[in-house]
């Protein structure tokens, strides 16, 4: 078989244990795939040795175990380069990690080397996961694999996780590792057509991932259906005690949790999410969405959520905070970039000169955001009320969940795919904004997931956002499983390269 990238995890994972195929061979045709593909940009760190070797080993341990091999054994995987992952370079896109081999694994990372799955290498991304059109990458660009109907402009596959996108949107790979800070898991799985999950926060260990706000990340998967979505969760979840944020309760079987329907369910609409100036079409797509839940026997409700017109302000006041502050420790000392003196400069115009030199434009806009919030005689102004702003927006989800909503329905972006530099110049706000139905998430610590429900009028993928109880991403993916079910989302961008 020569099409073996194009499975899902749950048919390849049949077709491993049926001995239709071996890992080596699943692994080989996304190497092949990946090797056809650079224009994409999307795989930034190359590893078909470690691949190889992960993947024959699957083959033994499969061929050992059988049917009790572990769901992701032999699975190939993109890691997103915010990862850590032993003896490969791990940059967070950035130029001031330069050179960078961590001498340790990332938690969520090792959680799947244990469980069987390979790695074919690490995938680009916006900068220390700041921005969401994956242009602030010192890569370059990803390219989203979907162009518009009868235009071959480049668009952006999302941010921060657009390589994580592009790669498994092309079948580049079969799933692949993000982070979502503020939708970066969310917003480019909608651009590209794929199922983006972010967990509660706490529920993938944070530990051995390069920091942006620490109080907002979240590691999570990006897959082309939601039932491998709910596999590779599985694998990736778990208390860690290296992480003092991650939740010691146990793993649920969030595969088993799909079954059954969502009769008696009762589904959130909340009327400040129907914005001024929203695109006909994504109107249009959250009404069809209600319809596919209350077909399949959900009760839709309205509900307020009043202080969602604060979440952007907030966001965008927290996290460069947190950035600032995590961020103070790259200074070219230790490891990375350093910037060359001239001579007869000191440690503090080294720190200067390296930090000028290694940080892109948008993580200097947001490190210097940061520090003014941060600063005498603005902490209260701006960061202490931002966070009373915070426990408003979160005290709104526990008022809607304790009346008995079950899931929250909203779009999942403002738009479509965008053009690669169509944003570049523009107010930084407008790019911003790409996180207006997204950030609130990150802001309670709840589990959201992007579902592909639609196509505009391009011939654009559209998403649909679920937003679900914490720790509950088993009913959340049940819920999901139906709008993908309603959906019937089978289309695939057209292959131009």
């Amino acid at each position: 078989m020569s099409d073996l990238n194009r499975l899902t995890i749950a048919e390849a994972r049949t077709g491993l244990r049926k001995g239709d195929f071996t890992a080596r061979e699943l692994t080989e045709s996304c190497l092949t795939e990946i090797a056809g593909a650079g224009v994409l940009n999307a795989f930034v760190h190359d590893t078909p040795e470690i691949a190889l070797e992960q993947a024959d080993a699957a083959d033994r341990r499969l061929g050992a175990e059988g049917a009790e091999a572990p769901a992701m054994c032999g699975i190939p995987l993109g890691i997103k380069d915010l990862f850590c992952t032993k003896g490969v370079p791990s940059q967070a896109a950035s130029f001031i990690l330069d050179g960078f081999r961590p001498e340790y694994e990332s938690t969520v990372t090792q959680n799947l080397w244990d469980a069987g799955a390979v790695m074919l290498g690490k995938v680009n991304m916006d900068e220390f996961a700041m921005g969401s059109s994956n242009e602030t990458s010192h890569y370059g660009p990803t390219v989203n694999p979907w162009r518009r109907r009868g235009d071959d402009a480049p668009l952006t596959p999302g941010g921060s996780s657009g390589g994580s996108a592009a790669a498994v949107a092309g079948d580049l790979c079969l799933g692949a590792t993000g982070t979502d800070t503020g939708g970066s898991i969310r917003q480019p799985a909608a651009f590209t057509g794929i199922v983006g999950l972010k967990p509660t926060y706490g529920r993938c260990s944070r530990w051995g991932i390069v920091a942006f706000a620490s109080s907002l990340d979240q590691a999570g998967p990006m897959t082309k259906t939601v039932r491998d979505a709910a596999i590779m969760l599985g694998a990736m979840a778990g208390h860690d005690p290296k992480d003092s944020t991650s939740m010691d309760i146990p793993v649920p079987d969030f595969e088993a949790a799909l079954q059954g329907g969502i009769r008696g369910m009762r589904i959130g609409i909340p009327r400040e999410y129907r914005m001024e100036g929203m695109p006909g079409e994504i109107a249009r797509l959250w009404d069809e969405g209600a319809d596919m839940l209350r077909a399949a026997g959900a009760e839709i409700v309205e509900i307020s959520l009043p202080h969602t017109k604060y979440a952007l302000p907030a966001y965008y006041v927290i996290a460069p905070a947190e950035a600032s502050s995590n961020l103070a420790r790259y200074d070219g000392v230790r490891y990375g970039h350093r910037a060359k003196l001239s001579g007869g400069e000191g440690i503090t115009e080294m720190y200067e000169k390296t930090r000028a030199e290694g940080f892109g434009a948008e993580v200097q806009r947001r490190v210097m955001i940061g520090t003014y919030v941060l600063s005498a005689g603005f902490y209260d102004a701006y960061y202490r009320r931002a966070q009373r702003v915070r426990s408003l927006i979160r005290r709104d989800f526990d008022t809607v969940f304790a009346d008995g909503v079950d899931a929250i329905l909203t779009p999942a972006t403002p738009s479509a795919a965008f053009a690669l530099g169509e944003m570049a110049d523009a107010d930084p706000v407008r790019m911003y904004l790409n996180d207006v139905f997204t950030v609130t998430v990150n802001l309670a610590g709840l589990p959201g997931i992007s579902v592909p429900a639609g196509l505009d009028a391009q011939g654009l993928p559209l998403g649909l956002q679920l937003i679900g109880r914490p720790w509950e991403e088993g009913a959340l993916l049940k819920t999901a499983q139906v709008i993908e079910d309603a959906a019937g989302f089978v289309p695939k961008p057209e292959k131009w390269w």
